[in-house]
């Protein structure tokens, strides 16, 4: 009986625990290419594609936000294969800016009501214009009846030098106009249910992570999802973050951890952020799939 009321348990936490409540997901794929490109000359293997599968099925969210998606087919072929696993997901986003190589992209099992995407933005360095190398994807998505959430989609500027600009700086860039865009749909409605989202490949204290998440009113909330591995201690001094792991992201040139994809939120959804499923999933070997770990938070839809 104790054995049956645990696998009821286990069952349990990988359905949809919390009545009127939904999952949103962000997961880099790495390079899910399905044919070689002027850049990135290696397609995706099979073993990869499968653990990628494995990852986002372990996730069971609602909402998936992708980097690193190659074109629409290689997106397409990710999605059929999904739903051959039993992940549906009948709405779909893909936009494609400066970087033909490489793009973000939008997987919903909720309907999609809305798109605005941000394919041609621009911004000055040193006098000159540079664009937006991935632009953003913006969606408007119905959760429930009455509750519409924004989510806003990204993947800022690598750390890889180029003979353009310094990366740090063109980041930089591409996160003030983020971040006017973030104020834009704030200003225009201050309780707006608003999500940002993506590899933004900077730390927390970077001048690119504090110029996202902004200040006053309309300073968002990084929901900072960790797995869940029973550390519970607090940080040290009280102001830092807890001791618990959050690292999303394996260089292993440097053989170095770093928290660089976020889920950040607006004031207006604060309320209906369900920290308690908010989490990195624990899958084995998670690194044949990608370098980066998914990250999940989980929002009731209740008002």
């Amino acid at each position: 009986m104790a054995i049956r009321l645990a696998l009821l348990a286990l069952s349990l936490a990988g359905s949809d625990v919390f009545a009127g409540s939904f999952r949103l997901a962000n997961y880099n794929v790495e390079n899910y290419l399905d044919q070689p490109t002027a850049s990135r000359h290696a397609v995706k293997s099979a073993a990869a594609r499968a653990k990628i599968r494995e990852t986002i099925c372990a996730l069971n969210s609602d909402v998936l936000v992708l980097e690193e998606v190659g074109g629409t087919n290689a997106l397409l072929e990710l999605r059929e294969s999904l739903q051959a696993d039993g992940q549906d997901f009948p709405f779909w986003e893909h936009i494609q800016s400066y970087d033909t190589n490489i793009q973000v992209a939008v997987l919903s099992k909720l309907p999609i009501v809305a798109r605005r995407p941000h394919t041609n933005e621009l911004f000055l360095l040193d006098g000159r214009r540079f664009q937006v190398k991935r632009g953003f994807a913006e969606v408007d998505i119905r959760a429930a009846t009455g509750f519409t959430l924004t989510l806003i989609a990204t993947h800022l500027k690598s750390h890889l030098s180029t003979p353009e600009a310094d990366e740090a700086e063109e980041r930089l860039g591409e996160a003030k106009v983020l971040r006017k865009i973030i104020d834009t749909r704030l200003t225009q409605n201050p309780d707006s249910k608003l999500v940002v989202l993506g590899d933004f490949n900077d730390a927390k204290d970077s001048e690119v992570i504090k110029q996202i998440i902004g200040h006053g009113k309309f300073k968002l909330t990084d929901t900072r999802p960790a797995e869940r591995n029973g550390d519970t201690a607090p940080g040290e001094p009280p102001y830092f973050a807890p001791r618990n792991v959050a690292w999303t992201y394996f260089y292993g040139k440097n053989d170095t951890y770093s928290r660089i994809d976020y889920i950040l939120i607006s004031p207006g959804l604060l309320q209906n952020w369900v920290q308690q499923d908010t989490y990195i999933p624990m899958v084995s070997n998670w690194g044949t799939g990608s370098d980066h770990r998914p990250i999940m938070a989980t929002f009731s839809t209740a008002n």
